[in-house]
């Protein structure tokens, strides 16, 4: 009975705990391994000690994230092309948050974000995730982080302005986007090169990550005319008994390409001015479990 009231108490906060290692680590199967190694501590704990569990599990999750977040800083130097975080979808079905929360969830695990707070420090990432995503108070992330409030502060401020300076700024409302995102994953699954041409910005970018696992460019490619033949170039080479399946990804909508019924490919887009912005195509199949269905 003891091991079940454990458990019960444990996956309560498990989606949580799962959210704030994803944000930290930006890796699904990662996030998973740590919200594993917080329940065998759970699991062998005196919880009589413990006043509040929530925060508790909290603390030991972010600690836990950030110990790997320093590992895998180390690893993803000798990484084979551009890194990009594991995507994961969010179209929650039955239980998708109200409409002002999920839009702060999604914001905090789009793609952009999460390629973002790969430049901050392990530290200003916790801050930044637990303040930003969760909403913890100050008082409590010093506590967590056993930092004082103002150093956290300090930290938080850091990490907003890095973000704010490099986040892509959206000027389009919702709907616009979504429209101007199908549009784009219609063109580049016809491979028609003249509709892409219409839907890219001058200095668009396309990051690829494939980790040397499948083909795919192991440099940014750069500019609406590179990107747009390459685009249509590849539209071609689709995988076997490929199928195309729209479907929210890290907060956005994006194109899943599925081989074989597995997925094999992810394309999300970012867009700015009407116009697409920024393109990340995923083709590592180590990174395809978070889309998995």
């Amino acid at each position: 009975m003891a091991v079940a009231t454990e458990l019960d108490a444990f996956e309560d906060h498990r989606p949580l705990l799962t959210g704030v290692a994803y944000r930290m680590l930006g890796r699904f199967a990662d996030a998973e391994d740590v919200v594993q190694d917080v329940w065998l501590k759970w699991s062998s704990l005196d919880r009589e000690q413990v006043r509040e569990p929530k925060a508790y599990l909290v603390r030991m999750t972010t600690h836990l994230a950030i110990d790997r977040l320093r590992q895998a800083q180390s690893r993803r130097e000798s990484y084979v092309g551009p890194w990009l975080p594991e995507p994961i979808a969010t179209d929650f079905g039955e239980t998708a948050p109200d409409a002002e929360q999920h839009a702060v969830l999604a914001d905090t695990v789009s793609l952009a974000v999460l390629v973002v707070l790969e430049s901050l420090s392990p530290l200003e990432r916790a801050v930044f995730v637990l303040r930003e995503a969760f909403g913890y108070p100050f008082a409590e992330i010093a506590e967590m982080l056993d930092r004082s409030e103002p150093a956290v502060r300090q930290l938080a401020g850091r990490a907003r302005r890095h973000v704010d300076e490099r986040k892509p700024r959206y000027t389009v409302d919702p709907a616009e986007r979504k429209d101007l995102t199908e549009r784009f994953l219609e063109a580049a699954a016809g491979g028609d090169l003249e509709q892409l041409m219409r839907l890219l910005a001058p200095d668009v970018s396309l990051v690829s990550d494939s980790g040397g696992k499948s083909r795919a460019p192991r440099r940014i490619i750069e500019s609406a005319d590179k990107v747009g033949r390459f685009v249509a170039g590849v539209s071609h080479k689709a995988p076997p008994q490929a199928e195309y399946v729209l479907r929210e990804v890290n907060g956005a909508l994006s194109l899943v390409v599925l081989s074989e019924g597995k997925p094999d490919t992810v394309i999300t887009v970012e867009t700015v001015n009407g116009r697409i912005q920024s393109i990340y195509l995923i083709r590592n199949p180590e990174k395809m479990q978070g889309v998995a269905d």
